[in-house]
């Protein structure tokens, strides 16, 4: 296996000096508490004795002082009731069970200070103009409303009709301008249309111009229909990653990648499958010979490790080693998937990787305020 090193330059490590600067400052801290209660110990007990009462005193005072919330999930689904409602009038389906109560809930039980949320699939796409328009704006307003009764628990990606080019730029406009959102959340297709897609191109004009940064989450395929669902196999088992990795090979390949280098994607689950699949992806580069210049003209490789990854459902140890061969830790975000997933899910999975301390604070903060750095947590 090929060990990539990053490409990208510029200031976007600090964040693990910053991450390390805390780290010494938490052993500072159980310093001056090993010393305080050393010197009333010795005394009384001996070394020995001291010794052993001092640890006991400092592992009593660390599991009394529960650590304050410190994680961003950028990864975080939210199901406003009127979008649940239209949801089941288009087509019966039924949307997961949530509140902001709930997610505040398994935030406050799994570190994570603020959540940036997004609305559920399918988003604001019904095939109906007025309808996705007016899904999209209450969508949104819900979220924003979420943001100031919850101060510094919530962060926003504003969604758009994007089949609309029109609708979407009011949308753009009114979002960031008047309710203040800290990205866009979009699917990674519209029936068979990937975001790569040149009719989009209008749009990501805008968002470049502003450099917003824009989440991704994947959607069953418009092209087909999911072959294994006679057996009880839902889209999101293998067909949500599948479209991610082709949502992706549209970006790269269809040139949209580089013609808008301000934007910050973010793709969801650790990149679908597209880390596996990065051999075909560098064939793909070579066989296109000098078009690939044209769309390409940094490699694949550049581009794929400017993009950003989350970390819902993608945080076991084969897509992590996978990821990781191939992306830098600055490019991985914390993302839970709620309420699909718990938020305990992705915590404890990533624990039990071996990211160094400045590199899982990077993750789980560092990386979503370097690319949102007037998000608003706590």
């Amino acid at each position: 296996m090929t060990f990539y090193r990053c490409a990208c330059k510029g200031d976007e490590h600090l964040n693990h000096t910053s991450a390390e600067r805390i780290d010494t400052a938490k052993r500072g801290w159980l310093s001056g508490l090993g010393a305080a209660s050393g010197l009333a110990s010795v005394g009384a007990l001996g070394l020995g004795g001291a010794l052993t009462s001092l640890l006991a005193t400092s592992d009593t005072a660390l599991a009394q002082t529960p650590a304050k919330p410190h994680r961003i999930d950028i990864h975080h689904h939210i199901v406003p009731p009127k979008y649940a409602e239209a949801l089941k009038a288009f087509d019966g389906s039924s949307a997961p069970k949530w509140s902001a109560q709930m997610s505040i809930e398994d935030m406050d039980m799994n570190g994570i200070a603020t959540s940036v949320v997004a609305l559920m699939q399918p988003g604001a796409f019904f095939n109906n103009q007025d309808l996705d328009r007016r899904l999209a704006r209450e969508a949104n307003e819900y979220a924003a409303k979420m943001i100031q009764d919850y101060p510094g628990r919530f962060g926003s990606f504003a969604t758009l009709p994007l089949m609309d080019t029109e609708g979407s730029l009011k949308e753009i406009e009114y979002a960031f301008e008047s309710l203040k959102a800290d990205g866009i959340g979009l699917m990674t297709s519209y029936g068979t249309t990937y975001l790569g897609d040149k009719k989009f191109w209008p749009i990501w004009e805008e968002l470049n111009r502003r450099g917003a940064a824009i989440y991704v989450h994947p959607l069953g395929p418009g092209c087909c229909k999911n072959p294994l669902s006679n057996i009880g196999l839902p889209d999101s088992s293998i067909e949500f990653a599948t479209d991610t990795t082709r949502d992706i090979a549209s970006m790269l390949f269809g040139g949209a990648a580089n013609q808008f280098p301000n934007i910050k994607w973010i793709w969801s689950h650790s990149g679908g499958t597209m880390p596996f699949l990065w051999s075909r992806f560098t064939r793909q580069e070579v066989d296109m010979k000098e078009a690939a210049k044209k769309v390409l003209p940094n490699g694949v490789l550049a581009e794929v490790q400017r993009f950003y990854y989350d970390t819902a459902q993608g945080h076991h140890a084969g897509a992590m080693a996978a990821l990781r061969a191939l992306i830098p830790t600055s490019q991985i975000m914390f993302g839970s998937d709620f309420p699909y997933r718990k938020g305990q899910e992705v915590r404890e999975g990533l624990a039990a990787r071996d990211f160094t301390p400045a590199e899982r604070m990077a993750i789980d903060r560092g990386n979503a305020l370097r690319i949102m750095p007037k998000l608003k947590t706590i």
